[in-house]
């Protein structure tokens, strides 16, 4: 250290490289796959991108713990009961994983909290529908948490690291989801008569929002180029979602239940199914906060917030207390 103290003396200092220097060196470590570590030089809109998304997505894990939360107290059994809880609290850790995760990148936790009480933060529009049945808890998992897993799996290699590691563990749990819901889906299909009408009618009601899940489409995405360019995504709105029909189908067929979409059909030529127009307009209302049950899940957010208040007082002069007596001591 004194050695290169020492030999620094006498030499003018070096300038500092400036906007487009920093900007090019940045792109080319992203363009080798190297990650971005929170220490690293980085564009501020490339900061700015990743607070919004990762941001949204914690959001859309804690508000994802409401729909299927609802049916806890009423699972048909004492398995399906404890299953069920596991999933939701898995839901919560993946919240905090992400919270985590945008903290590095120097905002602070509470503000996203109170961006997403105050309405002002979006989150998954998947969640503001209601879930009708105990159908509704395997769609979800089958659906909601298969969409999730194709939008999640490459942002393992997201050029961000921090938010790269996160993913590897949710992907992973969300395969476990995903797999409790088929599971649902397939007993409900086998059983009876009206058993397997519940099953059809909640993928009835799951399909459009499913696909609606990885955004608009790919020519009204104004942050996916960029997105693409800094490799935090790694393939558009569209690819992911027409892999999602290429694989759901067969599944669905499997379980015996029909796909609410009478435009699908197979496509020898491309390799892949072609399918019926989605209804953008719903979607953009629903981002919009006029999801059936929207209003609903945000007094749900607010009042578990609130409610929670005393513990995290109660956990704070903990703290407190805990580092004066280290202090003292």
């Amino acid at each position: 250290m004194y050695t290169q103290g020492l030999d620094s003396q006498g030499r003018e200092p070096e300038a500092a490289p400036d906007a487009a220097v920093l900007a090019a060196r940045f792109q080319a470590r992203v363009d080798a796959d190297e990650k971005i570590e929170p220490k690293d030089w980085m564009p501020e809109a490339y900061r700015q991108t990743l607070i919004r998304q990762i941001s949204q997505h914690a959001h859309s894990e804690i508000v994802g713990m409401l729909p299927e939360g609802n049916w806890i107290t009423r699972a048909p059994s004492l398995k399906r009961k404890a299953v069920l809880i596991a999933k939701v609290q898995d839901e919560g850790g993946h919240g905090m994983y992400l919270y985590s995760a945008a903290e590095t990148l120097g905002v602070e936790r509470a503000e996203l909290i109170e961006q997403l009480l105050a309405g002002t933060a979006k989150y998954s529009s998947i969640f503001n529908y209601p879930t009708l049945s105990w159908a509704d808890v395997g769609a979800i998992g089958w659906l909601v948490d298969g969409a999730a897993i194709m939008n999640q799996i490459p942002l393992c290699r997201c050029s961000y690291g921090p938010y790269a590691r996160a993913m590897v563990r949710i992907c992973k749990e969300e395969s476990f989801h995903q797999r409790q819901g088929f599971e649902i889906m397939m007993t409900l299909a086998n059983g009876t008569a009206e058993q397997k009408r519940m099953a059809q009618d909640a993928l009835n009601r799951w399909w459009w929002p499913s696909l609606m899940m990885f955004g608009p489409p790919d020519d009204n995405s104004p942050n996916s180029a960029q997105s693409m360019r800094w490799r935090i995504k790694r393939e558009t709105n569209d690819e992911i979602r027409q892999r999602f029909v290429d694989v759901t189908v067969p599944q669905a067929e499997a379980l015996g239940l029909t796909v609410p979409d009478p435009d699908l059909q197979w496509n020898g030529t491309r390799g892949s199914y072609d399918f019926g127009v989605i209804d953008w307009e719903e979607f953009y209302a629903v981002v919009r906060g006029e999801g059936p049950v929207a209003k609903e899940r945000m007094r749900a957010r607010v009042k578990a917030w609130e409610d929670g208040a005393w513990v995290r007082e109660a956990a704070l002069a903990h703290a407190e207390k805990s580092a004066a007596r280290v202090a003292a001591e």
